[in-house]
Parts: C-alpha cells; structure tokens; sequence
C-alpha cells in the first residue's frame, strides 16, 4: 500500500511515523469520511471492482471512492500498516422496516488498545461505510452516543450472540446494524459484493447514492436530489448535466477526472431516465 500517498490524500502526513493513539485514529476517521465520499457510481458505470483492500485504496488515491467494502476495506488496512490492532467483522445493515440480521451486507471495523479519558476499555467501532453515519469511531460502550445533529445507540446485539446493535438517528437512511465479533476475512464479503453491485434488487443498482460526512451533517445525492441533512436542512433537484456533476466536485470532491465525456453523458441519462420513472411513480 503506498501509505504515505493516502496519508497525503487524507491531509495527515504527520501521522506516517507516529505510535496509535485514539486521538490519531480518530483525526484518521474524521478525515476519511470528510474526504474520501461513500459513492457507487461505479456500478452505474458498468465498471467492475472487488473487495480487495489494495484495489480499494488506489481508487481512492485516484479521486474516488465507494461504498462498505471498499470505504472500510481500504481504512482496515491503512490502519493496520500504521500499527493499529485491527479487526474485520461481518455486519448486516437493517433498511427501515426490516428484520435485522447478519446478512454479510456490511463490513465492520473494531480497533482496540486504545484507551482514552471517555473509552477507558480502549475499544472502537470504526465504520467509515455507513454513507450517513459515523463522523468519528465510536466507543464500544453500551449507551448513547452524540456525534453533531445525529444521535446513536450501542446495545447488545439480538441476533448476533455476543455482538453488537448500531442504532442509527431516526432522521438516517437505515434503521440499524448488528455485527458479530468474530473477525472476518475479506473473502467473506465476496458473494454479496457481487448481489449488491449487480442485482436488479440492489438498492445501489436502483438508485446511484453519494453521501458525504461532516461535523454538522451530511450531504446526499440520490439520483439527481441533492439533500443536505442536520443543520440547516434543505433539497434541490439538479435538472442538467452542468448541475449534476458540477454538485459531484463541489460538494462531494468527486471530479471524476477518470471518466470519459462519453461516459459523462451517458451515466446522466440513465440517472435522467431513472429520475423520470421515479415521478411517474415508478419501482425504480
């Protein structure tokens, strides 16, 4: 991995040479998900990816970003080359109105051996691929947890024997998540990598999501709205090409300087089409 690239790419060069500490993890966590935006744009480009930590971390480097796998995958292991004690779990992500489960829909970070003044146990839910969610790691402690306008909940997990329940805001795009502690390798997200990015009843091959993290909020593009969520709340629908991708390297730093004219032009008209199917009341 070239470390040192995506510690640039991330503004924290400092941090090459320095022991793990909370406070670095969490400066680590907060400029990931300020920068490096949780998208699936690859999808509505027909263009292939895998689970791979490395292939996840050159795209990055790259301009670009992705979603659980990719975001978190490439995360795990910049962390383990700067010395954190990481480990991979299988998660399930719960849509509003679902029955909660460890489908293997999510993959989930844990970094211990960190204690600090309010995580003396010194472990951390570290998930950089919830689109909405966490702006920093969250102490692995059972409660409440406020990070900006949003406020999270850590529990005992019901379905997943000795794990954990994510409980997201009631204003997020999803209910909850429920992981289990025994560390996961990446292969075990293979088979549902391949349902999410292809599958017409993947919510990501549906609707193309780019979402972006900060301290106040987050930003949302789903097809063509754009919303901006937590403080000062608002939505827009970008009716041309110009606004779309103007949107996508203005709020979201995604320039897409890999993709072509060409592709340009076509991506807009299938989220165009999309977006018209959706006003008529259409699945899609």
């Amino acid at each position: 991995m070239n470390t040192a690239g995506y510690l640039r790419h991330l503004g924290l060069t400092d941090l090459l040479n320095t022991p793990p500490t909370a406070e670095s993890l969490r400066a680590l966590h907060i400029a990931h998900v300020e920068r490096v935006p949780y998208e699936v744009l690859e999808i509505w480009l027909g263009r292939t990816t895998t689970v791979d930590p490395l292939e996840s971390a050159e795209r990055i480097l790259r301009g670009r970003g992705g979603y659980c796998y990719h975001l978190n995958g490439a995360f795990s292991r910049l962390a383990m080359e700067l010395g954190y004690e990481v480990t991979r779990h299988v998660g399930g992500v719960q849509t509003r109105g679902a029955e909660p489960g460890v489908s293997g829909n999510h993959l989930v970070l844990t970094v211990r051996g960190l204690p600090s003044e309010d995580n003396p146990g010194g472990e951390w839910l570290v998930d950089l691929g919830l689109g909405d969610g966490l702006h920093e790691p969250l102490p692995l402690v059972e409660g409440t947890h406020r990070q900006g306008p949003f406020v999270y909940g850590l529990r005992p997990s019901e379905v997943a024997p000795g794990g954990w329940r994510f409980e997201h805001d009631p204003s997020g795009s999803f209910e909850g998540m429920d992981f289990g502690l025994t560390p996961a390798d990446m292969s075990a997200f293979v088979e549902m990598h391949g349902q999410l990015s292809t599958s017409p009843e993947s919510g990501f091959v549906r609707v193309a999501v780019v979402q972006r993290r900060d301290a106040s909020g987050v930003d949302v593009l789903r097809g063509l709205r754009l919303s901006r969520l937590g403080n000062g709340s608002h939505s827009v629908t970008l009716d041309t090409a110009r606004d779309y991708y103007a949107a996508l390297a203005d709020v979201f730093g995604l320039p897409l300087g890999d993709v072509s004219a060409g592709e340009k032009d076509a991506l807009f008209g299938r989220l165009h089409d999309a977006h018209e199917e959706w006003l008529a009341g259409s699945p899609a």
